[in-house]
Order: structure tokens, then C-alpha cells, then sequence
């Protein structure tokens, strides 16, 4: 039996500024979408998963957060400045088990397949150091410009090509752990993974959407609604 990652990062951390007013009193994983805030439809998708250790960071209007997970299992990392993704991750590091983690953004909504069971079916760590899930912009909603990156026949990426990051992926966390700064993108990581061909990706069978601007809202939930 191949040996999952049992821990998740969920990035909750950021301003929003991309949400204007909407997020002028509340953080972006609390705006409501098709009912429920955001974090809520992440959430569920850990829950089916089986994730045993789930943890957010925090930062802006955090005890708006703390509140709303404070019965949901969830361990808090909170940022006193903003560390981006991967000084974010790098801090939470000591909240969680393992070798290996998913890390998974606030700010889609998805509808197929679990995009974490996905990910666990195609990891094979003795040859990757991260696994990205990517999605072909057909299927991307609200999500506007070029997409992120290419996949070989081997499943290798490379920059570039019409596959976009879905903000999920499997890391192992000594590529995190390698980088000296405390603030850094996960760009920073995956550059150096890819270096020594590592980098890894996998495509989505369903649909995703991106609700980090105010129009993704009203997409996510006719995504949800389409039969």
C-alpha cells in the first residue's frame, strides 16, 4: 500500500484585495458561495479525503477564522506578516506529520472527482518531489491569461503550455525545508525540484473555478448548478 500524505496545508492567510469590498470586514475564505463560505466547500473535499492532520494559516482579520474552525478540527498557523506560499508552508511545517503533504488553496470551488484522491493515486515519491494537479482551460472557470505549465509524456512539467495550477499538489517537505528565507513562493521550490526533474503534474478530469476575483463567485455557482 502506498504511503499517502496524512497532512494538509490550506492557504488562508492573504488580503484579497482581488475581492474589493467583499473583503473589507471578512477574509476571502469566508465569502459565501452557493451558501457556505468558501473554506467550508475546501474543507469537505479534506473530509472525504481522509486527511488526518489539517492546517490553515492566518493572518488577515484572523479571529474571524480562528471562530469559524474552531470546532472543525483544523490547527492554526498564524503569520504575523505575510511569508507568501511557501514561507507560509515552511512555518506550519512543525504542525504536521510526515514527509510528504498536500497543500491546497481557499479560493475554488470544483465539481468531479475529489482533486486530493486524485492526487494520492498518481504519487510515486521515490520519483517526484511534488505532484501539481493542473487543469486544461477548458475546464478552468473565472480563471483568465495563459495557462502555468506543460506536461511531457513522462508527466514531467515544465513552464509554460495551456495546463493551469489548481492550487493542490503533494510536496515533499525537505524541498520546502531547503530554502533559507522565510519568505518565498512555492515558485522558488519548484524551480529547484524541476531542476533535477522532479516536478511532477497531473491533470483534472473535472471542472474547477477559480473565486479569488468578485465574477468567480456567480460562475462557481452555475458550475455547482450545471446538470
Amino acid at each position: 500500500m502506498r504511503d499517502n500524505p496524512k497532512s494538509i496545508m490550506l492557504f488562508a492567510a492573504g488580503f484579497g484585495t482581488r475581492m474589493g469590498s467583499l473583503t473589507a470586514h471578512q477574509p476571502k475564505p469566508m465569502i459565501p458561495v452557493a451558501g457556505k463560505p468558501l473554506i467550508d466547500h475546501t474543507l469537505k473535499i479534506v473530509k472525504d479525503a481522509k486527511i488526518d492532520t489539517i492546517v490553515a494559516n492566518l493572518h488577515y482579520l484572523p479571529d474571524i477564522l480562528r471562530s469559524h474552525l474552531q470546532d472543525k478540527d483544523v490547527r492554526l498557523s498564524f503569520e504575523p506578516e505575510i511569508l507568501e506560499t511557501g514561507g507560509g508552508l515552511k512555518h506550519a511545517l512543525p504542525l504536521m506529520s510526515g514527509q510528504d503533504v498536500f497543500t491546497m488553496n481557499t479560493d475554488a470551488v470544483w465539481r468531479g472527482p475529489n482533486a486530493l484522491t486524485i492526487l494520492m493515486d498518481q504519487w510515486q515519491p521515490k520519483d517526484m518531489d511534488a505532484l501539481l494537479l493542473l487543469v486544461p482551460q477548458s475546464n478552468a472557470h473565472g480563471h483568465s491569461g495563459n495557462g502555468d505549465f506543460a506536461l511531457n509524456s513522462s508527466g514531467q512539467l515544465t513552464r509554460g503550455g495551456d495546463l493551469t495550477y489548481t492550487g493542490v499538489q503533494i510536496i515533499k517537505t525537505k524541498a520546502v525545508q531547503d530554502i533559507q528565507n522565510d519568505v518565498f513562493s512555492l515558485n522558488v521550490v519548484w524551480n529547484e525540484i524541476a531542476k533535477h526533474g522532479r516536478l511532477f503534474g497531473t491533470t483534472y478530469p473535472g471542472r474547477w473555478c477559480d473565486v479569488g476575483h468578485p465574477e468567480g463567485i456567480k460562475l462557481a455557482e452555475a458550475m455547482l448548478l450545471d446538470v
